[in-house]
């Protein structure tokens, strides 16, 4: 299912976001019709993507549930590996799974920049003989310890020390590359939600942002 269109009109000193463009402002009654370029309609580019068109790249979703279904913020999230075939290996507590669909709704992180033509071609394989270690045993699974976030670090770790690249911990990849996607993930859900609950949401701009 496509998501709905988030879409931002400014005017009267704030920013009006809307699923649909409306003939006047909601603030102040008056036409937005020739009302300038900044009452213009923008659509938000969408934090989410389809997981299975994310070839080699590092994959965030709600363990149960999609971020734009009910998730409250606070809720487990799940994280895989996707092959170049957007298949994506992922951990949990009955072992190594190999996912097809499930990941429509994603955070996507790409690991590959595109001139690495090597690890291009040798992805797949490297991810599967990875997986296929007695690490990943199902027995071995532990929530807080030893679960698919130690699954998806660990195979990354292996990959850049392969390369003779510094590896890794999960504080450092969290914060280089999860928490950034994940605060614009966060914005993006708040202005579903109002949106979902309202025709409008309008937030008062700053000052400095006032004569934009």
């Amino acid at each position: 299912m496509a998501e709905a269109a988030i879409l931002r009109v400014r005017h009267c000193r704030a920013d009006i976001f809307c699923s649909r463009p409306p003939p006047r402002c909601p603030a102040c009654g008056l036409p937005l019709r020739g009302a300038g370029l900044p009452a213009a309609p923008i659509r938000l580019p969408s934090p989410f993507r389809h997981g299975h068109r994310q070839p080699r790249a590092f994959l965030l979703r709600p363990t149960a549930g999609t971020f734009l279904g009910g998730y409250d913020g606070t809720s487990d999230l799940h994280v895989g590996i996707t092959n170049s075939h957007g298949v994506v290996y992922n951990y949990n507590e009955e072992g190594i799974h190999r996912a097809e669909t499930g990941w429509e709704q994603c955070i996507s992180i790409p690991l590959v920049q595109p001139d690495v033509f090597g690890l291009l071609q040798e992805w797949d394989k490297l991810l599967e003989e990875f997986s296929v270690g007695e690490a990943w045993l199902p027995h071995r699974y532990e929530e807080h310890d030893h679960n698919c976030y130690t699954y998806a670090l660990a195979f990354i770790n292996s990959v850049l020390a392969a390369q003779g690249k510094q590896q890794m911990s999960k504080s450092e990849f969290t914060e280089k590359f999860v928490i950034p996607q994940t605060k614009k993930a966060s914005k993006y859900i708040t202005l579903h939600q109002e949106l979902t609950a309202n025709e409008f949401y309008i937030v008062p701009l700053p000052d400095q942002e006032q004569q934009c």
